[in-house]
């Protein structure tokens, strides 16, 4: 492909296998999770190389640099190839990971299901979330 010229950003998005399929990197784009340079863009924006993204997935922040265009999905090993993501993304991501981790930490879920009395109560509570 021509670096030049450029590739759509939903195609590189899915290309580089940010999302599973085009339609959801172009509704990620539409909905304001994917940035170029700090400013909102639209799906056919061309995507260059050097150009800086800032991607919004699944509650994880990706601040990443593209080093490739491609606008077919390979694996994974070469969708890597396609951008570089910043230490302080890297480290950012971890520790909300391990944050997320610790908060569900203390959840021990039911090790069966609620017996005919519990059921009562739960339904005299309000509140099945409670328990």
């Amino acid at each position: 492909m021509n670096d030049s010229a450029g590739v759509r950003l939903d195609l590189w998005l899915w290309a580089a296998r940010f999302f599973k399929t085009r339609s959801l990197a172009k509704q990620a784009i539409e909905t304001g999770k994917v940035e170029i340079g700090g400013q909102r863009a639209k799906a056919s924006r061309a995507v260059r190389v050097g150009d800086p993204l800032r991607i919004v997935r699944a509650g994880e922040v990706f601040e990443i640099e593209v080093r490739a265009l491609s606008d077919t999905r390979g694996p994974a090993s070469v969708a890597q190839t396609l951008y570089s993501e910043s230490d302080a993304s890297r480290l950012a991501r971890e520790q909300a990971r391990a944050l997320r981790a610790a908060e569900r930490a203390g959840f021990q879920p039911p090790e069966s299901k609620p017996d005919k009395r519990a059921r009562r109560l739960i339904r005299a509570l309000g509140d099945i979330d409670a328990l």
